[in-house]
């Protein structure tokens, strides 16, 4: 029997922590907590997740300073919680690096459904594993993505992406030239299409930071369509 993946639910709400847990437990993962961001970066450190559920309003250590401290080292993936729908939070957490938002209050089996979402972005499925050995690494010009161990390069430079990043670039390095909108690109990202636009743009502008930092440029915006491969 596969060992269950672990999630580290981060939120000084005790409460919350305990329907989160109960919840997370019915949907088959085992649950860790801690009740703030400095406990949390302990817990990473000591032994990583296959995924956190991160509170962004916490004393001490804010849920956007428990990110950059666990993106200095760690690529899992991070799912972002927050008392306020606040835009600007919004995109500030998904700029450093988390995979989904959700905000208070939220049902249960929404974070359930998009937890499972988001790993099943960072693991292949067990056929997929089984044939990877001969699966080639996609490639085009200078940019290469390896599926079987989700590593990106431009030239000899590694870049280092997290797992909804890898997916979204490999999505369009997969049929170069098309152009794909915004809900095309949720429908290949995303499982459950539930994301906001602002969302997909905030990946988007995330991914060509990371490549122009090693002088690449991977994605071309199609004023008023979407999206494609900057690469001919």
């Amino acid at each position: 029997m596969a060992e269950r993946p672990t999630i580290l639910v981060v939120d000084d709400d005790p409460h919350l922590r305990d329907i989160v847990r109960f919840a997370l437990e019915q949907g088959g993962f085992r649950v860790e907590e801690a009740a703030d961001g400095r406990a949390a970066v302990t817990q990473v450190q000591r032994a990583p997740p296959a995924l956190i559920v991160l509170d962004i309003m916490m004393p001490e250590m804010d849920g956007l300073a428990v990110c950059r401290e666990v993106r200095r080292a760690h690529e899992l993936p991070i799912v972002f919680l927050s008392s306020r729908d606040d835009e600007v939070d919004r995109i500030l957490g998904l700029e450093l690096g988390g995979d989904d938002y959700l905000t208070k209050p939220f049902s249960p089996r929404e974070l359930v459904a998009r937890v499972k979402a988001v790993l099943r972005r960072a693991r292949p499925a067990p056929e997929a594993a089984a044939t990877s050995t001969a699966t080639q690494p996609l490639s085009r010009g200078p940019l290469k993505l390896d599926e079987e161990r989700f590593r990106a390069w431009w030239g000899e430079q590694e870049v280092v992406l997290t797992v909804t990043e890898f997916h979204l670039l490999a999505a369009l390095l997969r049929v170069p030239g098309k152009v794909f909108t915004r809900d095309e690109v949720m429908t290949r990202v995303y499982d459950d299409g539930v994301v906001s636009d602002r969302t997909i743009d905030s990946h988007v502008r995330r991914v060509r930071q990371k490549f122009a930092g090693v002088g690449g440029e991977v994605i071309e915006t199609v004023h008023g369509l979407g999206y494609r491969l900057a690469i001919p």
